[in-house]
């Protein structure tokens, strides 16, 4: 394994997580939290001749793995000796729902930043964990006044830019690895790349074998631009897919870092992403958020070509969908439309 530390250039000097942390956070957060179960379907598997595992964080606190993030964030701080009295945030559903939860839990004031294409269910959820929510245009412009309530003395937790964060995130991955499962790929859904930045160093800690890729629609796939440039691609504006979850501007430096060093990026339209949504609902009789889908939608194109008995590890981030993405989704039938590996 190629020392990350070498990785990093001099100009943005980043610190670079060890796999170790991974494991660290693991013990630091799951008396907190929901072991969340790991999935398959007989059908699928049969399918498409592979052995598909699906973790689950649609059980999650909050219905999705940002509380994972959120909770060791704020946990490292305690344990520093650091714990804020209020702690503040941006996000576009999920992030915000975890640092709400997290902040809650921990006693502490959090104030929310969400640009107003955030579903109504996300805001809602938010609310009722206590925090302060403060509805804005653009997420340029939540960013952008989260980081003026920093200066003023919160304590800022961003959605991904942030090593506690990124520790807390990749324990998903390394629940199913402590499982005993050795996946030959691991597929996760990238918005700004810190679930799948934690899912890479938790394959290091545990399935070094194991290749990771992240999973982005291809109307946001700046970090697929970004991949194969060598360098960070910046949207302008927040795209309009329907996986609200991976709506990013961009990756930030310090999941480049990682990102950098996957065996790729997917990117999947629209079309693709609906399909999955209503099968994976169907097979597995769980409410999937469109950016759920990415996984299997990649690790079915991955499947191709690949001899059979390869075994795929799908991260399911949540589960959070408003009635509107809902009706989205179900507008046209897809579950008529049977999959499978094309010779």
């Amino acid at each position: 394994m190629e020392d990350l530390s070498e990785i990093v250039s001099e100009k943005e000097k980043l610190s670079v997580i060890q796999p170790e942390a991974i494991r660290s956070a693991l013990k630091r957060i799951s008396p907190h939290l929901n072991k969340t179960p790991i999935l398959k379907s007989h059908l699928l598997n049969s399918l498409l001749g592979h052995e598909i595992f699906f973790k689950a964080e649609v059980f999650q606190k909050t219905g999705a793995f940002k509380a994972r993030g959120a909770l060791n964030a704020i946990l490292r701080m305690q344990e520093e000796g650091n714990l804020p009295k209020k702690v503040v945030a941006y996000s576009s559903g999920n992030h915000a729902q975890g640092v709400a939860w997290a902040a809650a839990r921990a006693g502490i004031e959090s104030t929310i930043f969400l640009p107003k294409n955030v579903s109504s269910v996300k805001k809602a959820a938010t609310r009722s964990y206590g925090a302060k929510v403060i509805e804005v245009e653009t997420r340029q412009e939540a960013e952008r006044l989260a980081r003026e309530e920093e200066l003023k003395g919160a304590v800022l937790i961003p959605p991904f830019d942030h090593d506690y964060v990124i520790e807390g995130q990749g324990t998903a991955c390394l629940e199913v690895l402590d499982e005993g499962i050795k996946p030959d790929a691991v597929f996760a859904p990238c918005g700004g790349g810190g679930l799948v930045s934690g899912s890479y160093l938790a394959t290091k800690l545990a399935c070094p074998e194991a290749k990771v890729f992240a999973v982005e629609p291809l109307i946001a796939n700046d970090a697929a631009m970004s991949y194969r440039s060598g360098e960070i691609y910046k949207f302008n504006e927040q795209p309009g897919t329907i996986a609200d979850g991976a709506r990013t501007l961009a990756l930030a430096p310090r999941t480049f870092q990682y990102v950098k060093q996957l065996a790729g990026v997917y990117e999947i339209g629209e079309e693709d992403i609906i399909y999955w949504s209503q099968w994976i609902n169907h097979l597995l009789k769980i409410t999937c958020e469109p950016s759920s889908a990415l996984g299997m939608a990649a690790a079915h194109k991955w499947l191709h070509g690949q001899e059979k008995g390869q075994k795929a590890l799908v991260i399911i981030s949540g589960g959070n969908m408003s009635e509107e993405t809902y009706r989205k989704i179900w507008q046209k039938d897809y579950l008529s439309a049977i999959p499978g590996i094309i010779a």
